[in-house]
């Protein structure tokens, strides 16, 4: 059973670890890794990433990416969304300290972003506007 708008963008705004998916090319199958991602209802999707990764190359290249993210319980749920970048800027320490904040316990998280913005290099925010959406929740079947 798919799931309503409004219950589609409360699923993706909750803290979730997304797959991302985006394309690697001819002969290639897509890359697809885990991702932390942040979303407010109606807004952009946004992921941080190296500026040196592969899949920031890709991204950049192709110009659009999916995420997917699910759950097991207490129904099998998921949404999945796929959308233009309409944004890439430099990471910011506040962003990093968002995002890290939406995954880790509270008295992790300014160890791990202190650690994070000295040892993994330049990081970028690339935001994605969701245009194809697609859900379902199969306890509701």
């Amino acid at each position: 059973m798919a799931l309503t708008r409004e219950e589609r963008e409360q699923f993706l705004a909750e803290p979730h670890i997304a797959a991302l998916a985006v394309d690697a090319g001819p002969g290639r199958a897509p890359l697809t890794v885990p991702i932390w991602y942040q979303y407010e209802p109606g807004g952009d999707t946004w992921i941080l990433t190296a500026l040196d990764s592969r899949k920031y190359g890709l991204i950049s290249a192709a110009g659009r990416f999916s995420l997917m993210v699910d759950r097991l319980e207490p129904t099998i749920r998921y949404v999945s969304v796929e959308g233009p970048v309409v944004d890439t800027a430099p990471a910011t320490l506040d962003q990093l300290r968002e995002m890290s904040a939406r995954y880790l316990p509270a008295d992790k998280v300014d160890d791990y972003v202190d650690f994070s913005w000295k040892n993994h290099g330049d990081q970028l925010v690339l935001r994605m506007r969701p245009e194809r959406w697609v859900s379902s929740d199969l306890g509701q079947v």
